[in-house]
């Protein structure tokens, strides 16, 4: 109403002449404009379906003029029209549709062609890459003319040794072993066979018994050994255990006279192998109770013919070097492992620098004038030097030795219990170890004593006097590394010289004297081993392989696991890697007989027992090099060596020393049978792939109905008595390479990365080298040893073995020369078994592992959880670092910031990283 109010008042003051204006103008220019559009439009619309117009009037008619039932059928006809219309035209658009799909189908297979054209022209270059290293090794081969030796058959003797005429009793000590042995039994191939007679049935003492203990326990320890046996017609050597022995009727009052082993003569000869001069026969007196020099005068006025004596106690006119042998006593328990009788290695000093305990007994006058000389001079060296220098000289036992007990002339009785002297030990840098007064013996029980007592606690033994002094298996023992030998002129010099030692030096000396006295001193079991392998390694005789562990096999003989092609992998690469060639072992034999020829009795392999701590190993100098030298005589390149290490020989060649070899790859799985198959699938058309071993450690066994992809090489899948991670590291028949790449099922890896790491192996072959790197670390928070780290770092101590190149040595030491503490340890945390491998490697080889290329995590993305996921998993690692190094005495990990990263590979490497990198 407002509004109509407000509007009738504007038009009320609005003129008549404006509005007449505003009209006329409206009414002129409206019609122009609508004028000026319409014709506009209707001239387009002409030019353009004037024709169309046409045709539709023409069609349709006046309407006008039609009817009704003209007009209804016209749009009849129409709506057919129309719906003919849209069957055309959905019909088109399904064959549009159909048309696209079948053009997208045939771009996907031409792109599938094309894929399959490119990898098979890299498989058919790997085939003439194999055609090429095949008729080089022809050609090598026909040069050569050297075929390949089959092993001797095993020769043995057919009866027992015959009757020969006994030598005179003034000849026995002229007894060598060319003299007085008999080579005839012991031939390379009969496997060093002995025979040891019971001494419950054969016992050549007088009146006399052997102990109980060492009766017990030799039978033990030689059931144990491979070489016993149990036909003495094809035995080559001849046990006979004489002592410790003791009286049937022991008497109640002390005896003031030393104890004498009591042999008979008669019994001696009547032993049904003597052969009449106890050739090949070995007269074992073990000192045990009784450490008096008594012990070894039980053989003197006693005729043994051509046997060897081993005893503990020698004088210079009865020991005949290279025929007799220098044994411990036997102080320590039957077998098994001793870490927890030892000391640790570390610190390198001590709180004293010097010790002894000991009381010498009556000598003649000269050797107690020189003994009383040597005293004063180490009591004015206790007094005088700095104080910082600790001596702990003890010259007269407290309390003192009773009169009636047995202490050989001239030698240094020990003082206190066992329990006693090893804590002073285990406080002593040096121990002192004094020569006999009496210079007619070259070693004695009661030296034997201290030096194993001093061992076993870490004390670096001194032996004053020891140029005429023999040790336990000398010939073959280096003792220069672990003890310190001056002789007694030089007691002056003395102490310059222990403090002329360096922190690493004492180290090492601590170092291999505990390795010496676990190997070699430590148990009756290794007394007797290291005895016999003294003896064999004198006669050339290799030791008895060690014995393989026979895999369980998953799948029954007759039954073969379905095949299933595996999906093509577009991750790898397209340049040849290597030659795809059948299954080829490394040589295993030939070695095997030239080893202990060689490098004689400084060798640590998988065939015989240690004798050093740094040994020559199997894999230096190489099993082939004789191909190489005769390779260059004729004038011709050995397979793989290339053409001056250019780009495409390097890539289709192997190279190095060793130009044809293969690996084997162990995989470790629990029940995860499609990450084993996608993990399998990864490996077709990987070089130099000998086998794939796959450990089971599940509880249940595969499905059978799984399908196994092809991997181009033959898999072998076999299962584990028990789920224990120490399995990766069996040493199965099944591995015939020497080169053996640990995986876990959930690593991915490329080949080039694999062929790489390959490479750097067969240069650090007694290495770990590997992908994942990690390092151990002081504690500096609680000072409580060291801790396990895997963050990111320059510098690398351990390689993980989920993804490392070993060699086939190491998984035997692992189970032979690892105490048994630690694998229990792993099985007990079902953890650290890579780190137990790193401390092996680096304790045998003393050398870091090798990381390559630039990966630093290769685990499977979306794979089911791992063991390593759980949050204790961290801290058990720590405290497996701690365990293991007080087991072994020290960590002997190494750390270094050495990685090997190939060029060629053009391998990836992150920008913050590149300072830490050294490529080869």
């Amino acid at each position: 109403m407002f509004f109509y109010e407000r509007f009738c008042q504007w038009l009320g003051h609005l003129k008549l002449s404006r509005v007449i204006v505003m009209v006329s103008v409206i009414l002129f220019v409206v019609p122009l404009f609508t004028h000026y559009y319409l014709s506009k439009y209707e001239t387009s619309s002409i030019s353009l379906g004037s024709s169309s117009v046409r045709h539709t009037l023409e069609a349709l008619g006046d309407i006008s003029t039609m009817n009704v039932v003209d007009l209804k059928l016209r749009i009849e006809e129409m709506l057919r029209i129309k719906a003919s219309v849209s069957t055309e035209l959905r019909e088109l658009e399904e064959k549009r549709g159909r048309l696209q799909r079948e053009a997208a189908a045939a771009s996907a297979k031409a792109d599938n062609v094309k894929a399959e054209y490119a990898r098979a022209t890299a498989e058919l270059q790997r085939l003439r890459v194999s055609a090429d290293q095949a008729r080089l090794a022809q050609l090598e081969a026909i040069r050569r003319d050297t075929p390949e030796l089959a092993p001797p058959a095993q020769i043995l003797p057919s009866q027992p040794p015959s009757i020969l005429p006994s030598i005179k009793p003034s000849a026995e000590i002229h007894c060598r072993m060319h003299s007085c042995f008999d080579y005839s039994r012991c031939s390379l191939t009969s496997g060093f066979p002995i025979y040891f007679y019971d001494p419950d049935i054969f016992s050549p003492l007088a009146g006399a018994e052997v102990d109980g203990f060492l009766k017990t326990t030799l039978r033990q320890t030689l059931g144990y050994n491979a070489h016993l046996t149990q036909n003495p017609s094809v035995a080559c050597l001849y046990i006979v255990l004489v002592g410790e022995s003791f009286p049937f009727e022991k008497s109640v009052l002390p005896s003031t006279e030393p104890y004498k082993l009591m042999l008979n003569e008669t019994a001696i000869k009547t032993l049904p192998y003597w052969g009449g001069d106890g050739r090949n026969h070995v007269l074992l007196n073990l000192a045990r109770r009784e450490l008096s020099v008594g012990s070894g005068d039980g053989f003197t006025g006693v005729s043994i013919g051509r046997a060897m004596i081993a005893q503990s106690t020698y004088k210079l006119d009865q020991f005949r070097p290279e025929f007799d042998l220098v044994t411990p006593p036997a102080l320590g328990p039957p077998g098994g492992d001793v870490w927890a009788d030892c000391a640790p290695i570390a610190p390198a000093r001590r709180k004293y620098l010097l010790s002894f305990q000991g009381s010498q007994s009556t000598t003649n006058s000269i050797n107690r004038d020189n003994d009383t000389f040597l005293i004063d001079v180490l009591q004015k060296m206790a007094s005088a030097g700095p104080a910082s220098d600790l001596f702990y000289l003890q010259f007269e036992c407290d309390p003192p030795v009773e009169k009636h007990a047995i202490i050989p002339i001239g030698d240094w009785a020990l003082c206190g219990t066992d329990r006693s002297r090893r804590s002073v030990l285990k406080d002593s840098t040096f121990v002192l170890i004094l020569a006999p007064g009496d210079s007619s013996y070259t070693t004695t029980a009661l030296l034997q004593a201290r030096l194993y007592e001093a061992l076993r606690s870490g004390a670096i033994p001194v032996l004053l006097g020891g140029d005429r002094i023999r040790l336990p298996y000398d010939e073959v023992l280096d003792w220069r590394r672990a003890v310190l030998s001056l002789p007694k002129a030089r007691v002056t010099e003395l102490h310059f010289l222990l403090r002329a030692l360096s922190d690493s030096d004492l180290l090492a000396f601590r170092r291999q004297g505990r390795v010496l006295w676990e190997r070699y001193l430590s148990s009756v079991q290794a007394n007797i081993d290291s005895l016999l392998a003294t003896i064999r390694t004198r006669l050339n005789i290799p030791a008895l392989p060690a014995s393989p562990i026979m895999g369980t096999p998953a799948f029954n003989d007759s039954f073969s696991p379905p095949k299933l092609e595996p999906p093509a992998v577009d991750t790898e690469p397209e340049e040849t890697l290597g030659p795809l060639e059948a299954p080829y072992p490394s040589p295993a034999y030939r070695r095997n007989y030239s080893l202990s020829l060689l490098h004689g009795y400084e060798m640590w392999n998988e065939w015989g027992e240690p004798f050093s701590l740094y040994p020559q190993l199997p894999w230096d100098p190489p099993v082939t090099s004789e191909a190489r030298f005769m390779g260059s005589a004729a004038g011709f390149r050995p397979i793989g060596a290339g053409a001056g290490g250019s780009g495409k020989e390097f890539s289709e060649a192997l190279g190095g020393d060793r130009p044809r070899e293969q690996f084997t790859i162990v995989i470790l799985t629990y029940e995860r049978e499609s990450v084993l198959a996608a993990a399998l699938a990864r490996l077709r058309g990987l070089p130099y792939l000998n086998k794939v071993v796959v450990v089971w450690n599940g509880v249940t066994p595969p499905t059978p109905a799984l399908a196994w992809p092809d991997c181009g090489a033959p898999v072998a899948v076999v299962r584990a008595s028990r789920n224990s991670l120490n399995n990766r590291f069996l040493p199965y028949n099944l591995i015939e390479t020497e080169a053996v790449l640990c995986v876990d099922d959930d690593a991915h890896l490329r080949h080039d990365e694999i062929v790489f790491a390959f490479r750097v192996w067969r240069e650090h072959r007694d290495r770990i080298v590997g992908f994942p790197g990690r390092y151990h670390a002081w504690d500096l928070n609680f000072n409580n040893g060291f801790l396990y780290n895997s963050n990111y770092s320059c510098e690398l101590s351990m390689v993980l073995t989920g993804a490392a190149f070993v060699h086939r040595y190491f998984l035997w030491a692992y189970w032979r020369a690892l105490p048994a503490a630690v694998r229990d340890y792993v099985d007990h945390y079902m953890n650290c078994e890579d780190i137990a491998m790193n401390f092996l490697v680096a304790h045998i080889t003393r050398k870091p592992p090798v990381k390559v290329t630039s990966r630093w995590t290769f685990r499977c993305p979306g794979c089911p959880v791992t063991l390593s996921a759980d949050e204790t998993h961290f801290h058990e690692r720590h405290k497996c670092i701690q365990f293991f190094s007080q087991v072994m005495g020290y960590t002997p990990l190494l750390s270094t910031q050495f990685r090997a990263d190939s060029v060629l590979f053009k391998t990836r490497i992150p920008h913050d990283k590149q300072k830490c990198f050294k490529f080869i």
